[in-house]
């Protein structure tokens, strides 16, 4: 298996809901520390990894977010289930009958199955029609509990943090199919990255600040610790694919507008042009019902050039599935824009 393979497999398999983020963040502090980076944790629990350049007064930033969807328990039922509350913008539909884990403040793990509390097609024949919400998805957990006290003689209270199994699988074809590829394909991508600079001796043209977000699927991740010397922000995120749009699974796409509105045009000429000159396969889209932290910088009011580029991500905050091409082509405009220089 190729090493970014590995990576993404490593880091799906850890749990990061937004606002429960800790174990990734610590993750990547120690592989950034290893090979020798310089590391800060801001306030908010996200990671700064710096790697020096030649030019110190002139930075860029480069961001991906280690948070992912997921769930809080919101009730604890009669019969012991639970009802839960989501985190980040998605629906009960993309989650019915999946594996999850709950998480006590404790720090013990239960796990469960996310599933419709009318399921059984032999005792609710209209299962079909019955709507898919708080009130009829609940968690099944793997204990011996039928009441309200026997959930809560485990520990498990309301406020505790529920992930989903990532079933993370890496086809002989090239797909990679997972949830949370959004966005840890693109930690991943920076993590090797940051890997090739230090074993190859690579010294880029400018400063840059490697911003792992913790909290970009509830809308302000990396907004905040933004460096007074940083022009350009990229946000390396996935690439929204469906009907009408034109990214792919198999190119990097390269946003020109989303729900926040344009993206810089200079730095994403400067994007489609690194493209051509390197022969990268590309695409520019626009992705209707998105937000990014670049954009979330701009609307904290950073005074920056931003852009957004990512690997195609089919059924986004779902069964989400990408194609190695598509990461391989994303890898190499992280390379190409990373040497480039700031004009």
């Amino acid at each position: 298996m190729e090493p970014i393979l590995e990576m993404i497999k490593t880091l799906t398999g850890i749990n990061s809901p937004s606002g429960d983020t800790e174990e990734a963040i610590q993750f990547v502090e120690k592989y950034a520390k290893d090979l020798g980076y310089q590391t800060t944790l801001t306030n908010k629990g996200a990671l700064l990894i710096t790697v020096p350049g030649k030019n110190d007064e002139v930075q860029r930033c480069i961001t991906a977010h280690v948070d992912t969807l997921g769930a809080m328990v919101k009730e604890i039922k009669e019969d012991g289930r639970l009802a839960i509350e989501l985190i980040g913008g998605f629906t009960y539909n993309a989650i019915e009958g999946e594996y999850c884990q709950i998480k006590t403040d404790a720090g013990q793990i239960y796990t469960g199955t996310i599933c419709l509390h009318e399921t059984s097609v032999h005792v609710y024949r209209n299962n079909h029609e019955i709507p898919r919400d708080q009130k009829h998805m609940e968690i099944r957990i793997d204990e011996v509990t039928t009441s309200e006290e026997d959930t809560k003689s485990l520990g498990i209270s309301v406020g505790n943090f529920v992930s989903f199994d990532p079933r993370t699988v890496i086809t002989s074809s090239g797909f990679i199919k997972s949830r949370h590829l959004d966005d840890k394909a693109s930690v991943a991508m920076i993590l090797q990255l940051l890997k090739k600079l230090k074993e190859e001796q690579i010294i880029l043209p400018h400063t840059t600040q490697f911003y792992i977000s913790n909290n970009e699927e509830i809308g302000y991740g990396a907004n905040a610790s933004i460096d007074s010397k940083i022009k350009e922000y990229i946000a390396l995120d996935m690439g929204a694919l469906g009907d009408g749009q034109a990214s792919d699974e198999y190119t990097v796409s390269i946003c020109a507008k989303d729900a926040s509105g344009p993206y810089h045009k200079q730095l994403k000429s400067h994007l489609v042009n690194l493209c051509k000159i390197n022969n990268i396969p590309y695409k520019v889209d626009i992705y209707p019902y998105y937000g990014s932290d670049a954009s979330a910088a701009l609307h904290a009011g950073a005074d920056i050039r931003h852009g957004l580029f990512g690997a195609g991500i089919e059924s986004s905050h779902a069964m989400e599935r990408t194609h190695i091409d598509s990461i391989k082509a994303t890898e190499k405009l992280l390379y190409a824009y990373c040497l480039s220089p700031i004009e």
